[in-house]
């Protein structure tokens, strides 16, 4: 028996497999964007493209943001434009960088190992948010004046509750968007965790639970 407070209904569109993401990744990046207002023709930028910002990538283009991915690697440019991108900008690039200072209205990032946020800070507008999604180890430098200077701000976000885990569902659903995943069998279980361990999956894995009928 479950408490009908904490049913979910999954819109008919969205294939299982790719919706169970939604209840963790999707909801946490979806809470953040809700509660920040990023709606049509705002520029949204999304720091990485590892786990969660490959779905707050999807949910940002589909609340019709312009959608940048910054990332270390050029060699992810691909799968970030069909991701929903339309730009991809490689951090480590200072020049990239320069030329986007001041431009964003809000940030997600979603890193968790320590990084430079004053960089990303200075790429926000006047009013612009940072918001974290990713606890770093070690406490993160931020450079005050940064903030200050253009009434910028920064701010964390946990993952959202039930009603606004039902409205990322039903927007997923008119929007048809799920997690890219791979479906494996419960007997693959522990190949998959040291997959895992060596990244070596697009982009999470989703267990069939009708493969126990086989154990």
């Amino acid at each position: 028996m479950v408490d009908q407070k904490f049913v979910l209904r999954a819109p008919s569109n969205l294939s299982p497999a790719g919706a169970v993401p939604l209840l963790c990744a999707g909801i946490t990046t979806y809470s953040a964007m809700h509660h920040w207002k990023v709606g049509k023709g705002e520029k949204v930028g999304v720091v990485g493209l590892g786990g969660l910002r490959r779905l707050a990538a999807k949910l940002a283009h589909g609340r019709r943001a312009h959608v940048a991915v910054f990332t270390s690697s050029p060699k992810k440019k691909e799968d970030a434009l069909r991701l929903g991108a339309q730009e991809v900008v490689v951090s480590s690039d200072a020049n990239e960088m320069t030329r986007r200072a001041g431009s964003f209205e809000f940030i997600l990032d979603s890193v968790f190992a320590d990084h430079d946020l004053n960089a990303f800070i200075n790429l926000l507008r006047r009013d612009g948010n940072l918001t974290l999604l990713g606890a770093s180890p070690r406490p993160l430098a931020v450079s005050a004046f940064s903030l200050i200077m253009g009434r910028r701000s920064l701010s964390g976000s946990p993952i959202g509750g039930i009603a606004e885990t039902q409205e990322m569902l039903d927007f997923c659903g008119k929007h048809n968007t799920t997690a890219d995943v791979e479906v494996i069998p419960i007997q693959k279980v522990s190949e998959a965790y040291e997959r895992m361990r060596r990244s070596d999956v697009k982009y999470r894995f989703s267990i069939d639970m009708a493969s126990l009928k086989s154990e």
